[in-house]
């Protein structure tokens, strides 16, 4: 799979690590060791992450277990390192708090011609439509043109 995530990021990219946002948090790539903070912040907010993602990814699903995230969570981990995809996890600066989620994928065959990347990201239901969110709605797309060098990005949605 590395080739394939090749196609879609120069051969000697680095993704970036820890990446400071203006609200004090920080973007940093998910691991699964973040489970006991990531597991309550998502089914905490699990009815509009579901209104977000359920129909295409099926995510979070209302059973989803603690092991299960974890497993979910080294699946990222592993991508991450392969370039195939990334899932950066929204903490606070103690990392005592996930609040959110930034991913950032290759096109697939439902992006349109010339699409370089697809990226979402969410936050928890008690940032939702504050400051936080705010900052991730403007500083997203920029950092993926400015770091990463994308030009043409779907947003989902």
């Amino acid at each position: 799979m590395l080739a394939v995530a090749m196609a879609w990021l120069p051969e000697n990219f680095t993704h970036p690590g820890q990446v400071e946002l203006a609200t004090g948090d920080h973007l940093r790539p998910i691991r699964a060791a973040d489970v006991d903070i990531d597991y309550p912040a998502v089914m905490g907010s699990r009815e509009r992450l579901w209104a977000k993602y359920g129909e295409a990814w099926g995510w979070p699903p209302a059973t989803m277990t603690h092991d299960e995230d974890k497993q979910d969570l080294a699946h990222h981990e592993a991508e991450i390192a392969a370039h195939e995809t990334f899932n950066y996890a929204v903490l606070d600066e103690a990392e005592s708090e996930l609040l959110g989620c930034v991913y950032i994928d290759p096109p697939d065959e439902r992006s349109p011609a010339g699409c370089d990347a697809v990226s979402s990201w969410w936050v928890v239901d008690h940032a939702a439509g504050g400051g936080l969110e705010r900052a991730l709605d403007e500083f997203v797309p920029r950092w993926l043109a400015e770091t990463w060098g994308f030009r043409a990005v779907q947003y989902f949605p």
